[in-house]
């Protein structure tokens, strides 16, 4: 999976390289690991590039999910917009239970270092608890920083001891 992403970026920089691929859903968790051990890019380097790629989706969907919402609601003579209003409504439903745990939660949940759990994610989960930018910022920034720590001491330990 590395080899195939470092291969799709291999055009581009590896600075840029890192921070887009740092914005995408999914391939988030593995820019980190790619930045390090496949471009050699300083530690610190990476975890910086890695840290601020990954905030910037948070701060586009937690800044454009309600205008979105909003514009369909008003547009809901459409199939699109009422299966995004049944989704969402469904969606807060099940996040109900949860919301007793909000901010701290949500940066527990994506402090874990695996694919699904990263911005976009945690950006889209604080959207459907009714959490704006302002507040959720810090939390979410926080969740993005201990996953990136976790697996920069993981990369890091397993390039010493492998590599």
């Amino acid at each position: 999976m590395a080899q195939t992403i470092i291969t799709f970026f291999s055009s581009f920089p590896p600075v840029f390289a890192t921070l887009i691929m740092s914005m995408l859903p999914i391939v988030e968790r593995f820019a980190l690991p790619v930045a390090i051990v496949g471009y050699h890019l300083p530690v610190w380097e990476a975890l910086i590039l890695v840290i601020a790629g990954n905030m910037v989706p948070i701060i586009v969907i937690l800044t454009f999910a309600g205008k979105f919402h909003d514009w369909v609601s008003k547009n809901s003579e459409h199939f699109f917009a009422k299966a995004w209003i049944k989704t969402l409504a469904h969606a807060q439903k099940k996040f109900a239970r949860y919301e007793k745990y909000e901010l701290i939660g949500l940066m527990i949940f994506m402090s874990i270092p695996l694919p699904i759990n990263g911005g976009f994610t945690g950006a889209l989960i604080a959207f459907v608890l009714g959490l704006r930018l302002r507040k959720a910022w810090p939390y979410l920034f926080g969740g993005v920083t201990i996953a990136a720590c976790i697996t920069t001491g993981l990369i890091v330990g397993l390039d010493k001891i492998f590599f």
